[in-house]
Order: structure tokens, then sequence, then C-alpha cells
């Protein structure tokens, strides 16, 4: 098979007659050209991925009992220790 002259997985530039590329080790007996590994050609930087566009996420709930319930249940527990010790 012909050396190809950019390398179809990372895109390098590959020397004519190389039986590898210089820079992801791709050869010839492992198939320059398999589709599953082509080189798409787009080189997008990280700042690409940081969009605004993207949605947003729901804010974390807090775990724990909110202070209502909290003071609902001390005074319940309250009322049930008078009750059962007879403190009216």
């Amino acid at each position: 098979m012909k050396t190809p002259a950019e390398c179809p997985v990372c895109g390098a530039k590959v020397p004519r007659g190389a039986k590898a590329c210089p820079e992801c080790g791709a050869d010839e007996r492992a198939g320059w050209d398999e589709e599953s590994t082509r080189y798409d050609g787009l080189d997008l930087p990280d700042s690409a991925f940081d969009s605004d566009d993207a949605p947003k996420r729901a804010p974390m709930r807090r775990h724990g009992l909110s202070p209502l319930w909290t003071a609902t249940a001390l005074i319940l527990l309250l009322l049930l220790a008078m009750a059962f010790f007879g403190l009216r």
C-alpha cells in the first residue's frame, strides 16, 4: 500500500516511503486508512467546548433537615417526654 502524505489517524505529515507515522505510530500493517481511526481534519481548541449554550444544571439539594423540620421534631420529642413522665 502507498504511504499517505498525511496520517489518516492523527493528521501528521508522513515522510515519503515511511513505514509508520512518526507522531502516532500508525503503520501500513495496521492499515493506514481504517474508517474507525480516520482523522477528521478538525483541530478544535479546548475552548471550543466551553460554551455558555450548555444546559444549566439544577442546583444541588442540601442534605439534612431544614430548620423548620428540626424545630418541629424537637417540639414533638418534648411533648412526648412530658406525656411519658407526666409533666403537665
